[in-house]
Order: C-alpha cells, then sequence, then structure tokens
C-alpha cells in the first residue's frame, strides 16, 4: 500500500478516501462479525472516518451522537450520505440507552477529554459511568471500548514504550477516570459474561488534526515548540481505524485489553525540524526534552493483525503543506505537550 500513495493529498475528499480505505484485513473482519456495528461516539474526531471505512467494507452501520449545532448536523448529513443509520441520542440521559436497537458489535467511542479538568462530573459520568451502562444495556453483544494510553506511567523515551503488562499509574483525572471506566466495564462485562475489548489508543494523527497537525500550526503562527514532552508515538488514522475495526474479532471475556499505536518513538524537535523546511519556516524551540513521555508499544497488535501501512515520516510530508495551505482543521488540538495531565 505504501508504494502507491500520493506524494501530496490536496483536499479533504482525497484525504478520506486514502484514510478509509478498507484492507484486506478489515474486509474479513467485517464479514466475520456478521456486518453489522453500532458505533456511539460517531460525531468525534474517529468516529466518521472509522464509520466510513466501516461501510466501504460492506458493514451496516448505525452511528449514533448528540450531533450539536451546524458541524453535528453536518457530520450526520455525511454519515448518512455514505449509507449510514444515524440516530441523534443523547448518551448521559438514564432513558436514552434503552431506545438504541440492539446489534451484534458495539463499538464505544465517547470520551471527553478537553476541558474536562473543570468539568469534573461530565468527565467521570462519560468515561466511567456511562461504557459500563451501554454495556450492560447490551449483554449478548460483542464490544469494544475506547480508551486511552493516558493510563500508563510516562516511560523512557530509549525504551520500547508501555506494554499491556506494564502498571497504570494515570496522571490526572481524565487519565484516572478512563482507567476508572475500564475497570467498571470489565467488572459489567465479566459478571454477565459479556465480550470485550479494551482498546488503549496512544495518540493518532491525520490531516486535520493530531499532534504533527498541532507542531505545524504552531509553527506557522509563530508560536513557540516547547519540546518539555520531547517523543511521541503516533499511528496513522486509517491504520487506526483498521485495528479497531479487526480488535472487535479479539472481544472475549474475560475482557482482552489491547494498546494501539504507532511503531516509532519519534522527536517533536526533528518533527519541528523536517515541518520547517517543507513549510519554509523556522521552529522557534523551547525548553528541554524530557528523559521520560507517554510512548507506547503495540507489538501485541502488530502480531495479530500486522504493521501499520503509513510511516508517520510519510504524514509530515502531507501536513506541512496542508497546513501551509490553510486546507482545514478540526480545531481540535491534542495538547501533548501537557506532562501533568491536565486537559
Amino acid at each position: 500500500m505504501t508504494a502507491s500513495l500520493p506524494k501530496t493529498i490536496d483536499s479533504t475528499e482525497q484525504l478520506l478516501d486514502i484514510m478509509t480505505q478498507p484492507t484486506d484485513g478489515v474486509r474479513k473482519a467485517v464479514q466475520s462479525l456478521d456486518g453489522e456495528f453500532l458505533v456511539l461516539g460517531a460525531g468525534g474526531k474517529m468516529g466518521p472516518s472509522l464509520c466510513q471505512m466501516l461501510t466501504r467494507a460492506g458493514a451496516r452501520v448505525t452511528a449514533v451522537d448528540l450531533y450539536p449545532g451546524d458541524v453535528g448536523r453536518k457530520v450526520r448529513e455525511q454519515l448518512e450520505a455514505l449509507g449510514c443509520k444515524t440516530i441523534q441520542c443523547d448518551l448521559l440521559d438514564p432513558t436514552a440507552l434503552t431506545t438504541l436497537p440492539e446489534c451484534p458489535n458495539v463499538m464505544i467511542m465517547v470520551g471527553f477529554k478537553f476541558g474536562s479538568s473543570d468539568n469534573q462530573g461530565p468527565l467521570w459520568t462519560m468515561n466511567t459511568l456511562l461504557p459500563a451502562q451501554i454495556i450492560a444495556r447490551f449483554p449478548r453483544s460483542r464490544h469494544l471500548l475506547m480508551s486511552s494510553g493516558n493510563v500508563y506511567k510516562f516511560t523512557p523515551v530509549t525504551g520500547v514504550g508501555a506494554t499491556e503488562k506494564d502498571p497504570t499509574d494515570p496522571i490526572g483525572a481524565y487519565a484516572q477516570s478512563r482507567l476508572a471506566g475500564e475497570y467498571v466495564a470489565q467488572y459489567i462485562a465479566e459478571r454477565q459474561k459479556t465480550k470485550l475489548v479494551v482498546v488503549r489508543l496512544f495518540y493518532s494523527t491525520e490531516l486535520r488534526y493530531g499532534i504533527i497537525h498541532d507542531i505545524a500550526s504552531h509553527m506557522k503562527a509563530g508560536d513557540d515548540i516547547d519540546v518539555s514532552m520531547g517523543h511521541v508515538n503516533q499511528i496513522w488514522q486509517g491504520d487506526a481505524n483498521a485495528y479497531l475495526i479487526q480488535f472487535l474479532t479479539i472481544a472475549d471475556c474475560p475482557t482482552r485489553t489491547i494498546n494501539i499505536t504507532g511503531e516509532k518513538v519519534l522527536s517533536v524537535r526533528e518533527i519541528a525540524t523536517k515541518l520547517g523546511k517543507i513549510m519554509g519556516v523556522q521552529p522557534k524551540i523551547v525548553g528541554q526534552e524530557a528523559d521520560t513521555a507517554l510512548l507506547g508499544n503495540s507489538e501485541q497488535a502488530f502480531k495479530l493483525f500486522g504493521r501499520p501501512t503509513v510511516d508517520p515520516w510519510q504524514v509530515i510530508q502531507w501536513v506541512g503543506p496542508w497546513v501551509k495551505e490553510n486546507k482545514g482543521s478540526l480545531g481540535k488540538p491534542t495538547k501533548y505537550e501537557r506532562r501533568d495531565g491536565k486537559f
């Protein structure tokens, strides 16, 4: 696949076409899972492209979200144009879950991160209570719960990153609420003998969102690039979506937990330097790299479903011109540089 990738991506349409192309593994997974999926939180950062990849692989998708405001309305229209059935639903309403249709495969993509430091009630309700409520509502379904690599402690930048066997040590309320959500969901799933896979995602990336996009945007604006969190993982969102779909095939009882992120440990300084050459901008580097960072190891996923198809350095080649020419942003900074867990 890598050999056929374009040198540049010039439009959102081209971006989505490349990013949502299903692999053979995705098509096999959809077929083995009876092709019917309920995606909860379908209007978020990953939801729309995940639903598009599913539909292109032959799945029947019901995409559930609150779809707030004009942005939400447009996302809903886009999903319906793809052939998805959409349901507008406030999942925090205790009665809302009872109105949703039965489905053999449930992907729980809901979560609350940005702005959560000042909104503890919604944070803990959405990240901790809601996943368990969803699993309780669909006891006979196969579930995927999106969690976060933030549940791990920082690891040495010279190492291989946190594996699923490494201890958790969440920093800040967001990471704590995610780990608590895993525990409660696992308890409910195993109590009622429901198959569940918990996915700890480290940062995914595309042209409109992600750490590479953030660095390029800061550089274009003339902002400083703080390298205190000096090393990161990045996985192409198309690859991340493909793994998520395939992970449903390993959902089990007892619960299975699996990491997903990129293969490489990337230097923020080096990302900025490469983007600077592409964009014709001199990065304003401040700070000094710490000897630890939030890094993950996805070898378990790679052994099961193969290695990523898009190298993050290829994404840098795409992002530089994209940001320089103002081709679009989701307007959702990752805040990857925070080391205190406050988002």
